[in-house]
C-alpha cells in the first residue's frame, strides 16, 4: 500500500477551482495527534473546538461544520469512527455525533504502517500540504494541529529538485517583472546587495492548477504575502488592494501596513510583461479571500 498516493488521492468536493481542505486538515491534525500522543481514538468532543479553529483559519471563506470530514473522511479508507452503539457514524450532523459520543480513529492498516516506518508520518504530512495550501501556510498549519516535520520523512530526491527548480525559475521571472519590489508597498530591501524579503507569490495556488507564469504571480514582501495567502489582502477587478473587513488592527504599524492599503492601485510589471490574469483574481477572492473589503 502506498499511503502517500493514497491520502494525497483524498477525495475532495471540487467545482470550479474551490478549494475543499475539510479532510486533509482533519487528517493532519489526526497525524499530529498520531506523532504527540499515539494512536487512540480521538472523541469528537475533543476535536470538535479545534477543528472548527482549523477550519475558519485554513479553510475557505465559507462556513463548513466540523463534523463534515469528521463522517465524510470515513470513504476514504483512513478514518474510522465509532460510536456508544459500535462501529459506524451517525452522520455529519453535530447533535448525532455529540449525542452518540463518536470518536474517530486512524485505520488500523495505516496505524502499523505509521509504527513501522518512524518517516510516513512526515511524508503523509507535507504531501497532504503540497497538493491543498499555499507554501505560505504550511508551517502555520503544522503549528496550529501539533506536527513536527523537522527530519519527519525526507521528499524523494528527484522530485525536490524538480520542485527546487520549477520555484527558482517562478521567482526569477516574477521578481525581475516587478524589479524587485513589493507589488503592494513598494519594499525593494537587499543585504550586500541580494534581495531580502520578498518573494513571487502565486494568485491562484499551485495547489489549484496555478501556473508557475506572470499570469498567475506578483512580487510581494513576505508580511503582504502571507496575508494574501491568509485572504486579509485581495485584489479587485479593477487591480485595486482589497482589506478584509474582518481583519483587526490598532496599532499604528497595522494601519500603516495594512489598513492603508485599501484600494491603492497594484503596482503593475514591467512594461510589456504580462499582468494577472483577471480569472486568477477573481479565484482567489472567491476561495481564499475573507470577504466583504473595506471601503476607502
Amino acid at each position: 500500500m502506498d499511503w502517500v498516493e493514497r491520502v494525497a488521492g483524498i477525495r475532495r468536493w471540487a467545482r470550479d477551482g474551490e478549494r475543499a481542505p475539510h479532510k486533509p486538515l482533519l487528517l493532519l491534525y489526526a497525524l499530529g495527534r498520531f506523532q504527540g500522543h499515539g494512536g487512540g481514538p480521538i472523541p469528537f468532543s475533543a476535536a470538535e473546538e479545534d477543528l472548527r479553529r482549523l477550519l475558519k483559519e485554513f479553510g475557505p471563506p465559507r462556513e463548513t461544520s466540523p463534523g463534515y470530514p469528521f463522517h465524510h473522511l470515513t470513504t476514504d479508507g483512513v478514518w474510522l469512527v465509532d460510536t456508544v452503539d459500535g462501529p459506524g457514524s451517525p452522520g455529519s450532523g453535530l447533535g448525532r455525533l455529540r449525542a452518540s459520543q463518536a470518536s474517530g480513529r486512524l485505520h488500523p492498516d495505516l496505524l502499523r504502517a505509521l509504527a513501522d516506518d518512524s518517516q510516513l508520518v512526515g511524508r503523509l504530512a507535507r504531501r497532504l500540504l503540497d497538493v491543498n495550501f499555499a507554501p505560505s501556510l504550511h508551517p502555520d498549519i503544522c503549528r496550529a494541529v501539533g506536527l513536527d516535520l523537522d527530519g519527519a520523512g525526507a521528499i524523494p530526491e528527484v522530485a525536490a529538485r524538480v520542485a527546487s527548480r520549477r520555484a527558482a525559475g517562478f521567482r526569477r521571472e516574477v521578481l525581475m517583472a516587478y524589479e524587485y519590489c513589493c507589488a503592494f508597498c513598494e519594499y525593494d530591501g537587499r543585504l550586500d546587495g541580494a534581495v531580502v524579503g520578498l518573494d513571487a507569490a502565486h494568485v491562484r495556488w499551485w495547489a489549484f492548477d496555478g501556473a508557475d507564469d506572470l499570469g498567475n504571480g506578483l512580487c510581494l514582501c513576505a508580511i503582504h504575502h502571507k496575508l494574501f495567502d491568509k485572504g486579509v489582502l485581495g485584489l479587485s477587478a479593477e487591480r485595486e488592494i482589497t482589506v478584509s473587513m474582518k481583519f483587526a488592527g490598532g496599532s499604528a504599524a497595522a494601519r500603516a501596513m495594512v489598513l492603508s492599503l485599501v484600494g491603492r492601485p497594484v503596482r503593475a510589471p514591467q512594461p510589456g510583461l504580462r499582468g494577472v490574469d483577471p480569472a486568477n483574481i477573481a479565484w482567489h477572492g472567491r476561495q481564499v479571500f475573507h470577504a466583504p473589503a473595506r471601503h476607502a
